[in-house]
């Protein structure tokens, strides 16, 4: 089925609403976990504290194995936050897609099947990763990266930043928007008739498991790569 986006024209620009409410929805569900996880802090951690200190100890596990933990714990704060505001945003799409009116305008879907929104993280983690290497390198620590091992590379040094924030937010794109489709195929065929719902209720429902594992590795890979750009820029033996 062929669906449209709910998009507003604002000042020359245009905006994809769904996007943006799905985008909301995301970071107020991810804080409430991180406030209901907290509220109650106990010694012997149980239920959800327990969750949100296993999601801090993986993160520190993927920080220590691109950095130093004296250099890379001041993004703890910033992988968690990603792997769980990504893992939420892939999720929101699996189970349904929710489209309103004769035109079928999509409201309810994952806000990571946005290139816009995929490319406007990887963009700032990029530029985020620039701001630290000055920061903690000083500029001309920072500038001697591009230069070495040799001068001449520093043209492929520009290309990479490019083909870094390209691949970072294009990864998790199409993954989630490959993902959604298959599963907007199936939910198709369905709906289209006896063998149809047959036919389709099995693939459907191991397309789902996949898409979870899919979407968990994706917020996976999206948070060591910007850990590992992180180190590219800050950490001395890098």
């Amino acid at each position: 089925m062929d669906h449209k986006n709910p998009e507003v024209e604002f000042l020359g620009l245009w905006f994809n609403m769904s996007t943006i409410l799905m985008s909301i929805i995301s970071a107020v569900i991810v804080f409430i976990i991180a406030m209901v996880a907290t509220k109650n802090l106990q010694m012997r951690p149980t239920g959800m504290q327990n969750f949100i200190e296993w999601v801090m100890d993986f993160v520190k596990g993927i920080i220590n194995s691109t950095m130093d933990w004296k250099t890379g714990g001041r993004f703890l704060t910033l992988g968690m936050t990603l792997i769980m505001y990504i893992f939420v945003s892939n999720m929101l799409g699996l189970p349904f897609a929710v489209s309103v009116g004769e035109d079928h305008v999509l409201w309810w879907k994952s806000p990571t099947a946005d290139p816009t929104l995929t490319l406007t993280m990887a963009a700032l983690i990029v530029l985020l990763s620039h701001y630290y290497g000055i920061k903690l390198q000083g500029f001309s620590g920072y500038a001697k990266g591009f230069f070495s091992p040799m001068w001449w590379l520093f043209p492929l040094k520009i290309i990479e930043e490019f083909a870094n924030t390209l691949t970072l937010g294009l990864r998790l794109y199409g993954n989630i928007f490959a993902g959604e489709v298959l599963l907007g195929l199936l939910a198709g065929l369905m709906t289209s008739g006896f063998f149809g719902a047959i036919g389709g209720a099995i693939p459907m429902l191991a397309w789902q498991g996949f898409s979870v594992f899919v979407g968990t590795i994706q917020a996976f890979i999206f948070t060591m790569l910007t850990m590992v750009y992180m180190a590219h820029k800050v950490a001395d033996d890098h």
